[in-house]
């Protein structure tokens, strides 16, 4: 007769050949890391602004609500090619520093993962040289996805910033 800690034993490598196998169900040998390397241009003026202000706070900037659908680029230069869109929204989240709360869809429309999205939200310290925020979900290739995103300001010639977005990506 088989002892109890044998059984165990035999159930439990059972069950990792069974993962192995692919009977783990999500497990994938394809699940991987992405870096998303993309130049963000936030037009705040003229005849086509990207970035509008819906909500004036009620002093000085706390309180503002800018809504964005700004385009992502290859590369620095405007009129470099457009591999996506940031939609979302920015809120002045701090009634002394400079400081933003960021809710937006980096929404990919080229390259490898067009057609996918993933989700950003964060404190957008505008002083600081290099801000983190958080990946906090995606879909298609990047469903559930988590991560992070290093965003740093290239350019704040007014009415236009470009910003850099290091975007990693845990599917």
């Amino acid at each position: 007769m088989a002892s109890s800690s044998n059984l165990s034993s035999a159930f439990a490598l059972a069950a990792v050949v069974l993962l192995l196998a692919g009977g783990g169900g999500g497990l994938t040998a394809e699940a991987a890391s992405a870096h998303l390397h993309l130049f963000m241009h936030d037009t705040l003026t003229g005849a086509a602004p990207t970035a509008v202000q819906v909500v004036n706070g009620p002093r000085s900037h706390f309180g503002d609500t800018i809504v964005i659908d700004d385009v992502l680029t290859a590369a620095a230069s405007r009129s470099s090619a457009a591999v996506g869109r940031a939609k979302g929204q920015y809120v002045w989240a701090s009634s002394g520093n400079p400081e933003l709360l960021v809710t937006m869809e980096v929404v990919l429309t080229s390259g490898p993962f067009a057609g996918s999205s993933v989700t950003v939200v964060g404190r957008d310290d505008i002083a600081a040289p290099v801000r983190e925020l958080s990946v906090v979900g995606g879909t298609g290739e990047f469903r559930m996805a988590s991560g992070y995103v290093l965003w740093k300001t290239v350019s704040l010639d007014h009415p236009n910033a470009i910003l850099e977005l290091d975007v990693y990506v845990n599917p």
